[in-house]
């Protein structure tokens, strides 16, 4: 086995220190930018499903109304209800059933994470790595 090992000249400790808290604040850098891209695209795609939403939502309450007064008269004219009974009935049963929708609805909004989760660890392990004294 040889006893001289060879080695670069021109790299020292120092050189190497360097190298390496350089390398760091590149992937620090890059993770950031990878983060704050992620949350873009998520917040682009939050925001066209909210328009569709919306629009779908108008469009649905507009039929609601209408078939919730078509019942009504149905209501009056078959069961021979007055007119005011008809409306307490069918609005008693579309009060009901968007009281449970928005239970659902706010069950589900409670289980929404906007952040990236990995991204943001990688990250969180970074800035925690840096802030240490070496």
């Amino acid at each position: 086995m040889p006893a001289n090992l060879q080695t670069e000249s021109g790299s020292s400790v120092a050189d190497l220190v360097s190298g390496i808290v350089h390398d760091a604040q590149n992937l620090l850098g890059q993770q950031l930018a990878l983060f704050k891209q992620e949350v873009r695209e998520d917040f682009q795609k939050a925001r066209d499903a909210a328009s569709s939403l919306a629009l779908s939502s108008a469009l649905l309450l507009l039929g609601a109304i209408l078939l919730s007064l078509m019942c009504v008269y149905m209501l009056h004219e078959l069961a021979a209800l007055p007119l005011w009974g008809s409306f307490a009935i069918v609005g008693g049963l579309v009060t009901v059933g968007g009281a449970a929708l928005g239970f659902m609805a706010r069950e589900q909004l409670r289980q929404v994470n906007p952040l990236p989760e990995k991204t943001a660890k990688a990250l969180e392990e970074n800035l925690e790595w840096k802030t240490k004294p070496t």
